[in-house]
Protein backbone atom coordinates (compact mmCIF):
# COMPACT_ATOMS: atom_id res chain seq x y z
CA UNK A 1 0.00 0.00 0.00
CA UNK A 2 1.75 3.11 -1.24
CA UNK A 3 0.69 5.52 1.46
CA UNK A 4 1.62 3.23 4.32
CA UNK A 5 5.01 2.45 2.77
CA UNK A 6 5.72 6.16 2.50
CA UNK A 7 5.07 6.66 6.19
CA UNK A 8 7.02 3.58 7.27
CA UNK A 9 10.06 4.74 5.34
CA UNK A 10 10.00 8.04 7.23
CA UNK A 11 9.98 9.91 3.91
CA UNK A 12 6.72 11.68 4.64
CA UNK A 13 5.18 11.80 8.12
CA UNK A 14 1.87 13.44 7.38
CA UNK A 15 0.95 13.77 11.04
CA UNK A 16 3.87 16.17 11.48
CA UNK A 17 3.69 18.06 8.18
CA UNK A 18 -0.01 18.13 7.32
CA UNK A 19 -2.24 17.33 10.31
CA UNK A 20 -5.99 17.40 9.89
CA UNK A 21 -6.42 17.29 13.68
CA UNK A 22 -4.16 18.44 16.50
CA UNK A 23 -4.83 17.59 20.13
CA UNK A 24 -2.71 19.91 22.27
CA UNK A 25 -2.12 19.46 26.01
CA UNK A 26 -5.52 17.87 26.51
CA UNK A 27 -6.53 17.22 30.12
CA UNK A 28 -9.86 15.82 31.26
CA UNK A 29 -10.68 15.61 34.96
CA UNK A 30 -13.75 14.08 36.57
CA UNK A 31 -13.60 15.45 40.10
CA UNK A 32 -10.37 14.09 41.53
CA UNK A 33 -9.90 11.55 38.71
CA UNK A 34 -7.58 12.58 35.88
CA UNK A 35 -8.77 10.51 32.91
CA UNK A 36 -6.47 12.20 30.35
CA UNK A 37 -3.36 14.11 31.37
CA UNK A 38 -1.54 16.69 29.21
CA UNK A 39 -1.99 14.68 25.99
CA UNK A 40 -0.75 15.95 22.63
CA UNK A 41 -0.80 14.24 19.23
CA UNK A 42 -1.52 14.93 15.56
CA UNK A 43 -3.65 13.04 13.04
CA UNK A 44 -2.21 13.21 9.53
CA UNK A 45 -4.43 14.23 6.63
CA UNK A 46 -5.24 11.07 4.68
CA UNK A 47 -3.75 8.81 7.38
CA UNK A 48 -5.30 5.94 9.29
CA UNK A 49 -4.32 6.75 12.88
CA UNK A 50 -4.87 4.28 15.72
CA UNK A 51 -5.30 5.30 19.35
CA UNK A 52 -4.53 2.20 21.41
CA UNK A 53 -3.86 1.22 24.99
CA UNK A 54 -5.09 -1.06 27.79
CA UNK A 55 -8.66 -0.81 29.08
CA UNK A 56 -9.11 2.35 31.12
CA UNK A 57 -6.27 4.18 29.37
CA UNK A 58 -8.51 7.13 28.43
CA UNK A 59 -9.06 6.43 24.73
CA UNK A 60 -12.83 6.91 24.61
CA UNK A 61 -12.51 10.01 26.80
CA UNK A 62 -10.24 11.50 24.12
CA UNK A 63 -12.84 10.65 21.47
CA UNK A 64 -15.58 12.26 23.53
CA UNK A 65 -13.53 15.44 23.85
CA UNK A 66 -12.75 15.55 20.11
CA UNK A 67 -16.39 15.02 19.12
CA UNK A 68 -17.90 17.41 21.67
CA UNK A 69 -19.53 14.97 24.09
CA UNK A 70 -17.16 16.22 26.81
CA UNK A 71 -15.74 19.70 27.27
CA UNK A 72 -12.07 19.23 28.19
CA UNK A 73 -10.78 20.67 31.43
CA UNK A 74 -7.74 22.06 29.64
CA UNK A 75 -6.21 22.00 26.18
CA UNK A 76 -6.86 22.92 22.57
CA UNK A 77 -8.29 20.70 19.80
CA UNK A 78 -7.69 22.05 16.30
CA UNK A 79 -9.45 20.74 13.19
CA UNK A 80 -8.16 21.94 9.81
CA UNK A 81 -9.83 22.06 6.40
CA UNK A 82 -7.15 22.54 3.76
CA UNK A 83 -3.50 21.57 3.58
CA UNK A 84 -0.80 22.62 6.03
CA UNK A 85 -0.64 23.48 9.71
CA UNK A 86 -2.13 27.00 9.25
CA UNK A 87 -0.31 28.20 12.35
CA UNK A 88 -1.07 31.91 11.86
CA UNK A 89 -4.77 31.25 11.33
CA UNK A 90 -4.90 28.95 14.36
CA UNK A 91 -3.27 31.59 16.59
CA UNK A 92 -5.62 34.30 15.30
CA UNK A 93 -8.60 32.10 16.08
CA UNK A 94 -7.27 31.20 19.53
CA UNK A 95 -6.84 34.90 20.39
CA UNK A 96 -10.45 35.57 19.43
CA UNK A 97 -13.65 34.24 20.96
CA UNK A 98 -14.79 32.62 17.70
CA UNK A 99 -15.24 28.89 17.07
CA UNK A 100 -13.83 28.83 13.54
CA UNK A 101 -12.03 31.04 11.05
CA UNK A 102 -11.54 30.80 7.29
CA UNK A 103 -9.00 32.03 4.77
CA UNK A 104 -8.63 31.56 1.04
CA UNK A 105 -7.11 28.10 1.46
CA UNK A 106 -9.48 26.53 3.98
CA UNK A 107 -10.58 26.90 7.58
CA UNK A 108 -9.65 26.01 11.14
CA UNK A 109 -11.95 25.06 14.02
CA UNK A 110 -11.41 24.95 17.78
CA UNK A 111 -13.47 21.91 18.71
CA UNK A 112 -13.37 22.51 22.47
CA UNK A 113 -15.47 25.65 21.84
CA UNK A 114 -18.08 23.89 19.71
CA UNK A 115 -21.22 21.88 20.46
CA UNK A 116 -21.25 18.26 19.33
CA UNK A 117 -23.75 18.86 16.49
CA UNK A 118 -21.72 21.77 15.08
CA UNK A 119 -18.55 19.66 15.20
CA UNK A 120 -20.31 17.13 13.00
CA UNK A 121 -22.03 19.64 10.71
CA UNK A 122 -19.41 22.41 10.33
CA UNK A 123 -16.06 20.86 11.28
CA UNK A 124 -17.06 17.67 9.44
CA UNK A 125 -16.06 15.20 12.13
CA UNK A 126 -18.14 11.99 12.24
CA UNK A 127 -17.95 9.12 14.70
CA UNK A 128 -19.24 5.68 15.57
CA UNK A 129 -19.61 4.29 19.08
CA UNK A 130 -18.26 1.35 21.02
CA UNK A 131 -21.84 0.13 21.44
CA UNK A 132 -23.83 0.15 18.20
CA UNK A 133 -26.27 3.07 18.01
CA UNK A 134 -28.49 2.54 15.01
CA UNK A 135 -32.19 3.34 14.62
CA UNK A 136 -33.09 -0.32 14.82
CA UNK A 137 -36.72 0.11 13.78
CA UNK A 138 -35.79 2.06 10.64
CA UNK A 139 -34.65 0.38 7.46
CA UNK A 140 -31.04 0.39 6.33
CA UNK A 141 -31.87 3.03 3.70
CA UNK A 142 -33.70 5.22 6.22
CA UNK A 143 -30.71 5.12 8.59
CA UNK A 144 -28.52 6.49 5.81
CA UNK A 145 -31.04 9.18 4.85
CA UNK A 146 -31.36 10.34 8.48
CA UNK A 147 -27.60 10.98 8.46
CA UNK A 148 -28.19 13.53 5.69
CA UNK A 149 -31.04 15.38 7.41
CA UNK A 150 -29.19 18.74 7.55
CA UNK A 151 -29.04 19.06 3.77
CA UNK A 152 -32.57 17.76 3.34
CA UNK A 153 -34.00 20.16 5.91
CA UNK A 154 -32.32 23.15 4.27
CA UNK A 155 -33.51 22.03 0.83
CA UNK A 156 -37.07 21.61 2.14
CA UNK A 157 -37.18 25.10 3.59
CA UNK A 158 -37.73 23.38 6.93
CA UNK A 159 -40.76 21.30 5.91
CA UNK A 160 -42.76 23.39 3.41
CA UNK A 161 -40.56 22.47 0.44
CA UNK A 162 -40.72 18.82 1.39
CA UNK A 163 -44.49 18.88 1.81
CA UNK A 164 -44.95 20.48 -1.62
CA UNK A 165 -42.10 18.43 -3.18
CA UNK A 166 -40.54 21.54 -4.67
CA UNK A 167 -37.80 20.99 -7.31
CA UNK A 168 -34.95 21.94 -4.97
CA UNK A 169 -36.08 19.39 -2.40
CA UNK A 170 -36.62 16.66 -5.01
CA UNK A 171 -33.08 17.22 -6.29
CA UNK A 172 -31.57 17.10 -2.79
CA UNK A 173 -33.55 13.98 -1.90
CA UNK A 174 -32.43 12.23 -5.09
CA UNK A 175 -28.80 13.04 -4.28
CA UNK A 176 -29.27 11.75 -0.73
CA UNK A 177 -30.72 8.47 -1.99
CA UNK A 178 -27.88 8.12 -4.51
CA UNK A 179 -25.33 8.64 -1.75
CA UNK A 180 -27.07 6.10 0.46
CA UNK A 181 -27.14 3.54 -2.37
CA UNK A 182 -23.44 4.14 -3.02
CA UNK A 183 -22.50 3.36 0.60
CA UNK A 184 -24.83 0.37 0.78
CA UNK A 185 -23.04 -1.06 -2.24
CA UNK A 186 -19.61 -0.36 -0.74
CA UNK A 187 -20.55 -2.02 2.55
CA UNK A 188 -22.36 -5.01 1.03
CA UNK A 189 -25.77 -3.96 2.34
CA UNK A 190 -27.61 -3.15 -0.89
CA UNK A 191 -29.65 -6.37 -0.69
CA UNK A 192 -30.81 -5.41 2.83
CA UNK A 193 -31.86 -1.83 1.98
CA UNK A 194 -35.48 -2.32 3.04
CA UNK A 195 -34.76 -4.49 6.10
CA UNK A 196 -34.90 -3.01 9.61
CA UNK A 197 -31.41 -2.21 10.83
CA UNK A 198 -32.09 -4.22 13.99
CA UNK A 199 -32.53 -7.39 11.90
CA UNK A 200 -29.00 -7.23 10.48
CA UNK A 201 -26.23 -9.52 11.77
CA UNK A 202 -23.79 -7.88 14.14
CA UNK A 203 -21.03 -7.39 11.57
CA UNK A 204 -23.45 -5.85 9.08
CA UNK A 205 -24.65 -3.42 11.75
CA UNK A 206 -21.05 -2.34 12.28
CA UNK A 207 -20.67 -1.66 8.56
CA UNK A 208 -23.96 0.24 8.51
CA UNK A 209 -22.71 2.52 11.28
CA UNK A 210 -19.63 3.34 9.20
CA UNK A 211 -21.77 3.87 6.08
CA UNK A 212 -24.06 6.21 8.02
CA UNK A 213 -21.08 8.24 9.25
CA UNK A 214 -19.69 8.48 5.70
CA UNK A 215 -23.02 9.81 4.41
CA UNK A 216 -22.28 13.01 6.33
CA UNK A 217 -19.20 13.64 4.14
CA UNK A 218 -16.66 13.82 6.98
CA UNK A 219 -13.10 15.11 6.74
CA UNK A 220 -12.28 13.03 9.84
CA UNK A 221 -13.93 9.71 10.67
CA UNK A 222 -13.60 8.60 14.32
CA UNK A 223 -14.26 4.90 14.93
CA UNK A 224 -14.55 3.51 18.45
CA UNK A 225 -13.57 -0.19 18.35
CA UNK A 226 -15.02 -0.96 14.92
CA UNK A 227 -13.64 -4.53 14.95
CA UNK A 228 -15.09 -5.43 18.35
CA UNK A 229 -17.04 -8.69 18.12
CA UNK A 230 -16.08 -9.39 14.50
CA UNK A 231 -14.78 -12.74 13.30
CA UNK A 232 -11.55 -12.93 11.25
CA UNK A 233 -13.36 -12.71 7.90
CA UNK A 234 -15.35 -9.67 9.03
CA UNK A 235 -12.18 -8.04 10.38
CA UNK A 236 -10.50 -8.51 6.98
CA UNK A 237 -13.53 -6.95 5.27
CA UNK A 238 -13.34 -4.03 7.71
CA UNK A 239 -9.68 -3.48 6.82
CA UNK A 240 -10.58 -3.33 3.14
CA UNK A 241 -13.42 -0.88 3.80
CA UNK A 242 -11.26 1.48 5.86
CA UNK A 243 -8.49 1.44 3.27
CA UNK A 244 -11.09 2.18 0.56
CA UNK A 245 -12.43 5.13 2.56
CA UNK A 246 -8.94 6.53 3.02
CA UNK A 247 -7.59 5.82 -0.47
CA UNK A 248 -10.63 6.62 -2.62
CA UNK A 249 -12.26 9.40 -0.60
CA UNK A 250 -9.23 10.95 1.12
CA UNK A 251 -10.98 10.75 4.49
CA UNK A 252 -8.68 10.78 7.50
CA UNK A 253 -9.47 8.05 10.03
CA UNK A 254 -8.86 8.02 13.79
CA UNK A 255 -9.73 4.71 15.41
CA UNK A 256 -9.68 3.09 18.81
CA UNK A 257 -9.05 -0.62 18.49
CA UNK A 258 -7.97 -3.59 20.61
CA UNK A 259 -7.56 -5.96 17.65
CA UNK A 260 -3.82 -5.63 17.02
CA UNK A 261 -4.16 -7.49 13.73
CA UNK A 262 -6.34 -4.68 12.41
CA UNK A 263 -4.16 -1.95 13.94
CA UNK A 264 -0.82 -3.23 12.67
CA UNK A 265 -2.08 -4.05 9.18
CA UNK A 266 -3.70 -0.75 8.23
CA UNK A 267 -2.37 2.00 10.54
CA UNK A 268 0.02 4.65 9.26
CA UNK A 269 0.41 6.16 12.70
CA UNK A 270 -0.17 4.76 16.20
CA UNK A 271 -0.53 6.61 19.51
CA UNK A 272 -0.37 4.53 22.69
CA UNK A 273 -2.01 5.66 25.95
CA UNK A 274 -1.62 4.28 29.44
CA UNK A 275 -3.38 5.78 32.45
CA UNK A 276 -4.35 8.82 30.40
CA UNK A 277 -0.82 9.65 29.24
CA UNK A 278 0.97 9.08 25.94
CA UNK A 279 3.74 6.49 26.19
CA UNK A 280 4.50 5.99 22.48
CA UNK A 281 3.85 7.74 19.18
CA UNK A 282 5.05 6.58 15.76
CA UNK A 283 4.49 4.06 12.99
CA UNK A 284 3.75 0.37 13.55
CA UNK A 285 7.40 -0.74 13.50
CA UNK A 286 8.32 1.82 16.14
CA UNK A 287 5.43 1.11 18.46
CA UNK A 288 5.17 -2.68 18.41
CA UNK A 289 8.63 -3.26 19.91
CA UNK A 290 8.67 -0.32 22.32
CA UNK A 291 9.37 -1.74 25.82
CA UNK A 292 6.95 0.76 27.40
CA UNK A 293 4.14 -0.47 25.15
CA UNK A 294 4.92 -4.12 25.87
CA UNK A 295 5.03 -3.43 29.61
CA UNK A 296 1.71 -1.55 29.52
CA UNK A 297 -0.09 -4.33 27.66
CA UNK A 298 1.41 -7.25 29.54
CA UNK A 299 1.64 -5.74 33.01
CA UNK A 300 5.40 -5.94 33.50
CA UNK A 301 8.03 -3.35 34.34
CA UNK A 302 10.27 -2.14 31.51
CA UNK A 303 13.37 -3.77 32.96
CA UNK A 304 11.64 -7.14 33.22
CA UNK A 305 10.75 -7.43 29.54
CA UNK A 306 13.93 -9.14 28.39
CA UNK A 307 14.02 -11.46 31.40
CA UNK A 308 10.68 -13.13 30.73
CA UNK A 309 10.60 -15.60 27.87
CA UNK A 310 6.80 -15.82 27.98
CA UNK A 311 6.56 -12.07 27.25
CA UNK A 312 8.62 -12.48 24.11
CA UNK A 313 6.47 -15.43 23.08
CA UNK A 314 3.27 -13.39 23.33
CA UNK A 315 4.73 -10.38 21.51
CA UNK A 316 6.29 -12.56 18.81
CA UNK A 317 2.96 -14.21 18.13
CA UNK A 318 1.42 -10.78 17.52
CA UNK A 319 4.16 -8.93 15.66
CA UNK A 320 6.88 -11.25 14.37
CA UNK A 321 9.60 -13.70 15.31
CA UNK A 322 10.90 -13.91 18.87
CA UNK A 323 14.45 -13.30 17.70
CA UNK A 324 13.45 -10.15 15.83
CA UNK A 325 11.54 -8.75 18.81
CA UNK A 326 14.39 -9.47 21.24
CA UNK A 327 16.95 -7.98 18.87
CA UNK A 328 15.00 -4.75 18.52
CA UNK A 329 14.39 -4.42 22.25
CA UNK A 330 18.09 -4.97 22.97
CA UNK A 331 18.84 -2.06 20.64
CA UNK A 332 16.60 0.12 22.80
CA UNK A 333 13.27 -0.81 21.27
CA UNK A 334 14.22 0.45 17.81
CA UNK A 335 12.96 3.94 17.04
CA UNK A 336 10.11 3.38 19.48
CA UNK A 337 12.54 3.30 22.40
CA UNK A 338 13.45 6.92 21.76
CA UNK A 339 9.98 8.36 22.32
Amino acid sequence: MAQTTSVESGAHRRWENDPVLSVERLTMRFGGLVAVNDLSFDVGRGDITALIGPNGAGKTTVFNCVTGFYKPTEGRIVMRHGAGRKNDLVEELTASSAQHKSDGDGAVFLLERMADFTISHRARVARTFQNIRLFSGMTVLENLLVAQHNKLMVASGYTIGGVLMLPGYRKARGEAVDRAVYWMERTGLIDRADDPAGDLPYGAQRRLEIARAMCTGPHLLCLDEPAAGLNPRESAELNELLQFIRNEHGTSILLIEHDMGVVMEISDHIIVLDYGEKIADGDADQVKTDPKVIAAYLGVEDEEVLEQAEVLEVVAEAVGSKEEVARKIQRGGGEGGKQ
